[in-house]
């Protein structure tokens, strides 16, 4: 009866010893639109399978050149469907593995009750100092402004009011510290829940700009760590597309 009790012993020692060896970590990489639903999946996703997610945000653009400069990222969650796709033909990202997560929405907004209205028509009057937006070439959220301003023809009556953020994240926060009264910044940033949190907010409407889609790819230095792979394969679970509709993207 010993003998029994002990192998049965050492069985659950091995068993609780080997469960945080199972447990890993993944480096990810995410464009700065997609920093509140990222936090929420993450820790989702660390709670469904004791995975411990690292999350750096940033420009697009600028995680491009790290990434292809040997930045130790296992997963990259892009503004884009371009970079992503870039890494992979040039043997960054595993071959398949890319698929669009979200479809962004681009919204114009103030932290200022009232100053933006519905049609965006504040751009056109022009009372305001600063408008801010992303870098175009670094951010495509910033592409997508500029793409906006020359699609209404405002291009030159606006050049001397834009303030340039690296990132889109760089962007909102000009605007929600009031060196900018109004700014082009991602949807996701300013909603959650369907409703507006504060301030005012014009939604840009899709054929003033290309579509945002926005890829997710496992990159190389991933390939083998079962908690990366997990993370791409959570991105496409129920729970996580939940979480990315409640801040405006369509999954």
């Amino acid at each position: 009866m010993r003998s029994v009790a002990s192998r049965c012993f050492i069985v659950v020692l091995g068993l609780l010893f080997a469960a945080p060896v199972l447990a890993g970590d993944v480096q990810v990489a995410v464009a700065a639109n997609f920093t509140a639903p990222m936090k929420i999946i993450a820790a989702d996703f660390e709670k469904d399978t004791g995975h411990k997610v690292v999350l750096t945000f940033g420009a697009t653009g600028r995680f491009y050149a790290q990434i292809t400069n040997g930045a130790p990222f296992e997963v990259f969650l892009s503004a884009d469907d371009d970079a992503p796709k870039k890494l992979e033909q040039a043997g960054a990202a595993v071959s398949g593995s890319r698929f669009t997560y979200a479809t962004g929405k681009l919204a114009l907004w103030s932290a200022q009750p009232g100053l933006v209205d519905a049609q965006g028509e504040v751009l056109k009057k022009g009372n305001f100092r600063k408008l801010a937006i992303a870098a175009p070439k670094l951010a495509p959220y910033g592409a997508a402004a500029m793409e906006t301003i020359r699609q209404l023809g405002l291009q030159a009556a606006l050049a001397p009011k834009l303030v340039t953020g690296e990132s889109i994240g760089q962007a909102f926060s000009f605007v929600a510290t009031g060196n900018a009264e109004i700014g082009f910044v991602a949807l996701s940033q300013v909603v959650e829940g369907g409703k507006l949190r504060s301030g005012s907010a014009w939604l840009v409407p899709d054929n003033l700009h290309a579509p945002i889609r926005q890829d997710a790819a496992l990159l190389t230095r991933g390939k083998d760590n079962p908690a990366a792979r997990q993370l791409m394969a959570f991105l496409k679970t129920n729970k996580a597309r939940a979480v990315i509709r409640s801040f405006g993207y369509q999954p």
